[in-house]
């Protein structure tokens, strides 16, 4: 049996997550601990714990911050609301926000100025829909699925446009829109295109490795939406099975049965360090043979937030 494994490229770090982990880590370092941070910064458990060990303090509000700290915001957006209950109890506060979840609050922001009825398509309780849908809440229904795409009833007189979560499969995306304009021809479409391109260019490269692979592994945490959907999107494209693993340690022997071509990619929270002990792990196991196999190239780079970049240049840092 000829073992071997297909590594996805790109995978793993995006720059909004990149950006997001350094804004924790140069905030403590200039800082110095607790530096506290409004819900997980990305959805991973891993690098979570590494940054509590460094001095980072999760929380889930921002009541539940120390008057006068500083609060970090994660990379998935907060409302206004949140913004200003970190105001009233005077917290300094930087915004790791991704930019591409800033764009999307932007344009849910003029399309409520322009009185329009918003379609958000994303997941219930999600943080970045609760973010997102924060920035206008009297004109955002939420479409969780093909079901609510079919069910939702809007006023047909008032104009209708569309929005998403980034971190959603695109296919299903687009068959929810789909949906969507068959019933309300009218339905505009956002000036861009809402899933981010780390997203999409994971999901790309999973797909060409789905067809050849007996077994998926995807590196990420049960709460990273990215990283959930490469796993059902490598299902739909023919892999045969697929598996979400935190930790290389969590892989099972029975998964292995007659297994000749494994699959692995990482969510976009996902550190490089954990996709390498999983490779170790299945060399351990007779898969050597690594093929990278590469959907695209990514260069973008984020800069970190402005109020942290003005304290670090004070600092002489």
């Amino acid at each position: 049996m000829a073992k071997r494994v297909l590594l996805a490229a790109p995978r793993g770090y995006c720059a909004g997550v990149d950006r997001a982990v350094v804004t924790v880590e140069k905030a403590l370092d200039l800082y110095g601990a607790p530096v506290y941070v409004r819900k997980q910064i990305v959805h991973n458990i891993h690098v979570v714990s590494s940054l509590e060990k460094k001095g980072a303090i999760f929380v889930d509000e921002t009541d539940q911050v120390p008057e006068g700290s500083i609060v970090i915001f994660s990379a998935h957006g907060v409302s206004p609301k949140v913004h200003q209950e970190a105001s009233s109890r005077n917290l300094k506060t930087i915004d790791a926000t991704c930019p591409l979840v800033t764009k999307v609050h932007q344009e849910a922001k003029r399309f409520a100025a322009d009185d329009m009825q918003i379609l958000l398509i994303g997941h219930e309780g999600h943080e970045e829909v609760e973010g997102t849908a924060g920035e206008a809440p009297d004109h955002v229904k939420l479409i969780d699925g093909l079901d609510g795409a079919r069910n939702v009833e809007i006023d047909p007189k008032r104009p209708v446009a569309w929005l998403s979560q980034t971190t959603l499969s695109v296919d299903e995306t687009l068959e929810t829109v789909g949906i969507l304009k068959q019933r309300f021809p009218q339905l505009q479409d956002p000036p861009s295109d809402d899933i981010c391109y780390a997203t999409q260019n994971r999901q790309v490269a999973i797909k060409q490795i789905a067809p050849q692979a007996d077994l998926i592994l995807v590196v990420g945490s049960r709460n990273s939406s990215n990283s959930v959907r490469l796993v059902e999107v490598a299902l739909e494209y023919g892999a045969k099975s697929g598996h979400l693993i935190d930790y290389a340690s969590e892989v099972k022997d029975e998964w292995f049965d007659g297994v000749e071509t494994i699959g692995v990619s990482s969510g976009a929270s996902v550190p490089e360090i954990l996709v390498k002990d999983l490779l170790a792990e299945l060399a351990r196991r007779g898969y050597e043979d690594v093929e990278t196999v590469t959907a695209s190239e990514e260069h973008l780079l984020f800069a970190i937030p402005p109020e942290l970049r003005k304290d670090l240049r004070a600092a002489g840092k």
